[in-house]
């Protein structure tokens, strides 16, 4: 990478002034890597709903549109060599973050679109809008390079059950069929994986790489940690990083600051343990799966 030209990132994600979760998550990984990032926010509020009430504005799609028109006339969004989303408060600006996507494509062929499918998770259930769902299987995923849903919302995009990493790997595959190159899971708890462990597991066309990591006893998890390490995983791979060792330093990463976090945080300490971004204390291999 050129350390006089890093590489841009557009992330069109929300923000918050208190607590870690959206561009707050994700910006200051990308940049403690050496990229420069571009935030477009997508809401601003006092804090994250992990606090309990809060405060602030959700902007609307032409708010969106606005800034990046702006960009576009400073000539920035040409130099854009990948682009990030997270959580979409409404279908709208998940159509204005496609139509940055198609544009910047039109200048750079080779831009990568990570798109983290937020939608919910175990416990929680669905927690978007309802149009959200239908909007990233039809119109985000054919869009996207690499999506990272967790086991949930990729059960939900795929409208399957996954009982075996075997299944998670043959399911991803006919994902990828519609449109992303790399798919990763996060959070993937099948029946073959020991119950105190998660599994993250890394799929694309040259093979299928599953990490696994130690369940960690800590009420209530911290927010952010899905933007945390789509932000990560999305560095490594733009530092040239094959994707299993992407995958293991991204989980890693994430592992560490999980691992730093306070008991009863709401947050992961992004600059109290910000050297984990760079080197994380301890990495888990990134197996191939067996006959994938």
């Amino acid at each position: 990478m050129n350390a006089c030209a890093p590489s841009l990132v557009l992330s069109i994600q929300s923000h918050v002034a208190l607590g870690h979760v959206g561009n707050d998550a994700a910006v200051f990984p990308l940049q403690r890597l050496g990229f420069e990032v571009l935030p477009v926010h997508t809401v601003q509020f006092s804090n994250h709903t992990g606090y309990g009430q809060f405060r602030g504005q959700v902007f609307d799609a032409e708010h969106i549109r606005d800034v990046l028109t702006g960009l576009r006339e400073r000539g920035a969004l040409a130099r854009v060599s990948a682009v990030l989303s997270g959580y979409l408060g409404d279908a709208a600006i998940g159509a204005v973050i496609l139509e940055a996507v198609d544009e910047i494509r039109r200048d750079n062929p080779a831009v990568r679109y990570l798109c983290d499918p937020v939608m919910g998770d175990v416990g929680r259930g669905v927690f978007v809008n309802a149009a959200i769902p239908d909007f990233l299987r039809n119109l985000a995923l054919p869009c996207a390079n690499i999506i990272t849903p967790n086991q949930f919302e990729f059960e939900l995009l795929t409208a399957s059950t996954l009982n075996s990493v075997a299944d998670a790997v043959r399911t991803a595959r006919q994902l990828r069929g519609r449109g992303p190159d790399v798919i990763v899971i996060t959070s993937l708890s099948t029946p073959d994986i020991p119950a105190d462990q998660l599994g993250t597991l890394a799929v694309n066309g040259e093979g299928a790489w599953l990490v696994s990591t130690p369940r960690l006893a800590l009420h209530p998890l911290p927010n952010g940690m899905g933007d945390v390490f789509s932000a990560t995983l999305l560095a490594r791979l733009l530092a040239g990083h094959a994707l299993p060792q992407a995958l293991e330093l991204a989980t890693a990463t994430l592992y560490a600051l999980v691992q730093k976090t306070a008991e009863g945080s709401r947050d992961l300490p992004l600059v109290a343990a910000q050297e984990q971004i760079i080197e994380p204390q301890q990495r888990y291999p990134a197996s191939p799966v067996q006959g994938a």
